[in-house]
């Protein structure tokens, strides 16, 4: 059940942006990473209008434990190729990469990696992270682009659980799980009236359920944030009305034949996903099923213990 996170439209920025947000160009083509041994990266790409971009990226590696009030690590960027940096519009030319083929471990929706010098991986990861709610189709350009984000590690990923079960006496199936780094629990801050996280810390996870109601193939759900302070989160899938669609439409239960969770990484670390099968419909006469439900129930203690709110969805 446990599996294994660059681009304004600016010419150039070489101060501070949040954690290892995505590349604000979408839907780029040709990517390349090079990294020297001065600890910088270089990623370059074609935009989908045909221009070139070389991307300097520097000063962040792994992440911090949650603590309000101080700032996740982050990159320092320059959308100009060593021009923000070095007043050097050649910089990028002469970019000298001394970076090795990948050996790190396997991660989800690789593009590209490689090892530094210094023994700390880079690499780039590729995803659809703005569809539509609820299996609906996309409507804005937007919704179906793929984004890419940039990660720098070194040591253990951080760790996703996905687990599943029949909550509410088995009316409907459900999903749970957390997300820790280096021990301790993932979680922001705060967040807006949409839940969309406030502070650099906090993590959305994206479920996707396959083979549903919405329709064949993996199909977007929702997306929810892991809660402060267990790093858990719990979500049962119903019939429900969504404002955030268009005409705001009745949509059915997203129950599938599998779900899926992917998050990008905490700091610049890399993202994940997690992947768990569907039950089925649950029948309280079968003993093997009513033993797994009490097992899950458990486990659904112990990983939301302290939470204030997934308790009282079970």
């Amino acid at each position: 059940m446990l599996l294994l996170a660059l681009l304004a439209s600016l010419l150039l920025c070489a101060g501070p942006a949040s954690a290892s947000m995505p590349l604000s160009d979408t839907n780029v083509s040709g990517l390349t990473l090079q990294v020297n041994s001065k600890g910088e990266a270089l990623v370059s790409y074609t935009r989908s209008n045909g221009q070139a971009r070389h991307v300097l990226l520097w000063g962040a590696i792994n992440a911090l434990p949650p603590v309000q009030g101080v700032a996740q690590v982050h990159f320092d960027r320059d959308y100009a190729g060593g021009w923000g940096k070095y007043h050097d519009s050649g910089y990028w030319k002469t970019f000298r990469n001394a970076c090795q083929p990948y050996t790190g471990p396997q991660l989800a929706y690789f593009v590209v990696g490689c090892d530094a010098p210094d023994g700390s991986y880079w690499a780039v990861q590729s995803w659809q992270r703005m569809l539509p709610h609820r299996g609906f189709p996309p409507w804005l350009p937007s919704q179906s682009a793929w984004s890419f984000d940039v990660s720098h590690w070194t040591g253990p990923l951080a760790d996703l659980e996905l687990y599943d079960d029949w909550p509410f006496g088995g009316a409907t199936e459900g999903i749970f799980g957390r997300l820790s780094y280096d021990g301790v629990p993932v979680h922001g801050f705060g967040t807006t009236a949409q839940g969309v996280p406030t502070d650099s810390y906090g993590r959305s996870l994206y479920i996707d359920t396959l083979d549903s109601p919405y329709g064949p193939g993996w199909q977007r759900e929702t997306s929810i944030v892991f809660r402060n302070p267990t790093g858990s989160f719990c979500y049962s899938f119903w019939p429900t009305t969504d404002p955030t669609l268009p005409g705001a439409p009745s949509r059915p239960a997203g129950v599938g034949s599998e779900y899926r969770i992917s998050v990008v990484g905490p700091g610049v670390t890399p993202d994940l996903s997690a992947e768990v099968a569907g039950l089925g419909p649950y029948d309280p006469q079968n003993a093997d099923e009513a033993a797994f439900e009490q097992s899950q129930l458990q486990l659904f203690d112990q990983v939301t213990a302290g939470d204030k709110f997934c308790p009282t969805q079970r």
